[in-house]
């Protein structure tokens, strides 16, 4: 905008930690300004009264500092040279790169008229068998990763994004280390994948206020590539935990009455608005959320688990196997609500008889576990649950096994046969007398 138009004031009447209020007419709800140089943003109109949140604080902010309206709120340019690059909380390359041309679009927009939304229908396969057999997932599906804080997602995301069968992967990295910052440029990079790859990154060393903005960006960009380019887009938010602690320091410096777990009250929305982004298109362009929730000390009744298990369908468990020393994808706490709509339709048609057999036979070997702890005489049956509970775990939860969907299927007919007999695997005999094998393998 040029300098002739802007708004510009010196004089402010009033300053917290995060905020400044000034005077002002002719200014829009979330418009940008810059406050003494630091990048700012309108979070309250009463009358002619603006309350700015400062991204960087209000520390040295003086009273007659120059306060400047922008006269937008935040935007990204989208365009195909989005592609394989790496962008800020602003959408500015930080990978070295040029500026990229496009077409400005304001982020967080709303989500997709209901009349435009199709049923989910296509599958979407990530090549982790812990999600494709037992808890496969849908285009236009919103759904998380619960983990402990110690636990590898990051590389987990990694994985999903290079082994995901989508046309375009969206990263929006949210609070990440360096580390995890250079670890997913590396791979992606050493894959050769950033081609389809767009990635919004703010790291621990940036304002933590910033935070809030990397979803919107990675959901714009999203939205650009499913509408216009009708792409089956898949969305990557780590770590949801840290945006909703962003949420509750800028509540709290605002003063604003805390809710449960000192979240602010709107978290629900807050988190809605970005997840109901998720959406099938009837024109056949898609965007699929998977978000990692972070749980402290496994508490899955923490505020921000809550809320998101409410909004979302579904929700993917990553959990330490103290069996083989993998971490797994729980069969136990993980839920696809969506899944049904593929399995056996989209996938073999033995697919949905495999996943509930594998997933009862696991429970009779938890069940033996229980008897061995509490020592009770071990059947020889409860021998062999045991004893394929481990071999399932490790070749078929765990998060380092990349097959296809066939493979696993076919992985688990030789599990079957390896520890049962066809009576107490129990699956209707049409699909036995197709795939059982005819040799243990």
């Amino acid at each position: 905008m040029p300098t002739a138009f802007q708004r510009i004031y010196t004089r402010i009447e009033d300053i917290t930690k995060a905020t400044c209020t000034v005077k002002a007419t002719g200014v829009g709800y979330e418009e940008l300004a810059t406050v003494h140089g630091q990048l700012a943003q309108v979070v309250k109109i009463v009358g002619d009264e603006i309350t700015l949140q400062v991204f960087t604080g209000t520390e040295g902010i003086p009273t007659n500092a120059e306060v400047v309206f922008l006269g937008k709120p935040p935007g990204l340019q989208v365009s195909d040279a989005l592609a394989g690059r790496f962008f800020d909380a602003y959408g500015q390359p930080i990978d070295g790169g040029p500026q990229v041309p496009g077409q400005w679009r304001e982020i967080g927009g709303p989500s997709v008229n209901p009349v435009r939304r199709e049923q989910p229908s296509e599958l979407i396969t990530t090549g982790i068998a812990g999600i494709d057999l037992n808890n496969t997932l849908v285009t236009g599906q919103k759904i998380p990763f619960f983990a402990d804080p110690d636990q590898p997602f990051n590389p987990v995301m990694a994985t999903v994004a290079l082994r995901t069968a989508a046309d375009r992967i969206i990263l929006g990295g949210i609070g990440l280390t360096n580390d995890d910052y250079l670890y997913f440029r590396q791979v992606f990079e050493q894959a050769g994948a950033l081609h389809r790859i767009v990635s919004f990154v703010n790291t621990t060393e940036g304002p933590t206020v910033e935070r809030l903005l990397i979803p919107d960006m990675a959901l714009t960009a999203a939205e650009y590539f499913a509408v216009e380019k009708k792409e089956k887009v898949l969305v990557l938010l780590t770590d949801m935990t840290l945006y909703a602690d962003a949420l509750s320091i800028v509540s709290n410096r605002m003063d604003q009455i805390p809710s449960k777990d000192s979240m602010p009250g709107s978290l629900y929305s807050d988190l809605a608005k970005l997840y109901e982004k998720a959406v099938q298109f009837d024109h056949g362009g898609s965007i699929t959320i998977v978000a990692v929730t972070t749980l402290s000390g496994g508490d899955i009744t923490h505020a921000i688990p809550d809320n998101t298990g409410y909004i979302t369908e579904g929700q993917l468990f990553l959990r330490r196997d103290a069996e083989i020393g993998k971490v797994i994808v729980d069969p136990f706490r993980s839920l696809s609500r969506l899944k049904q709509l593929v399995i056996g339709k989209k996938t073999r048609e033995d697919h949905p008889q495999v996943m509930n057999t594998a997933v009862r036979l696991y429970a009779d070997a938890a069940d033996a576990r229980t008897k061995l702890e509490n020592g009770f005489e071990l059947t020889d049956y409860d021998e062999r649950a045991l004893a394929f509970a481990r071999e399932y775990a490790e070749e078929l939860l765990a998060i380092d096994v990349n097959i296809s969907t066939e493979a696993m299927l076919d992985t688990a007919w030789k599990l079957f046969a390896r520890h049962f007999t066809q009576t107490e695997a129990g699956i209707k005999q049409t699909l036995a007398d197709a795939y059982w094998p005819q040799t243990e393998a």
